[in-house]
Parts: C-alpha cells; structure tokens; sequence
C-alpha cells in the first residue's frame, strides 16, 4: 500500500502510550492499532483531528504517501 502511517512514530516522540491515546481519542485501542499498523481501510477526519490534537501534530505528519518502489527498497 502506499499510504504509510506513523501514528507509532509521533507516539513516540511525544512518550504517549496506545492505551492512553485511545482514551484521549475517545476509541478502543484495539481500532487504534489497526490504524496504526496500516490495516485500516479508512479514517474518520474527526478521528484524525483528534489524534493531531493529541499528539500536536499535523496529518502529514502521521500518514505519508510513499511509491511502490520507495516501499520496497
């Protein structure tokens, strides 16, 4: 796929776990890790927001477009 998501990345920088972000959402962690390792198909731009207010972040910040052959070297 070459949409990449790095929720886990700003999680990270900002020292905020899974669990605690999907509180501060208002989601079940369990949704939160199938956006965060890429399964998801969609997402809500209210989640979106929420996640960027919570990690003091801009969306592009968390969800990048790479290439196929950028995705596989």
């Amino acid at each position: 796929m070459a949409i990449v998501i790095n929720i886990d990345v700003m999680m990270a920088k900002r020292k905020i776990s899974l669990g605690t972000l999907a509180e501060r959402v208002q989601i079940t962690p369990a949704n939160l890790s199938i956006l965060k390792n890429g399964k998801a198909k969609a997402i809500r731009f209210s989640t979106l927001e929420a996640i960027c207010r919570e990690l003091d972040c801009q969306p592009g910040d968390i969800i990048e477009y790479r290439n196929d052959e950028e995705i596989e070297e």
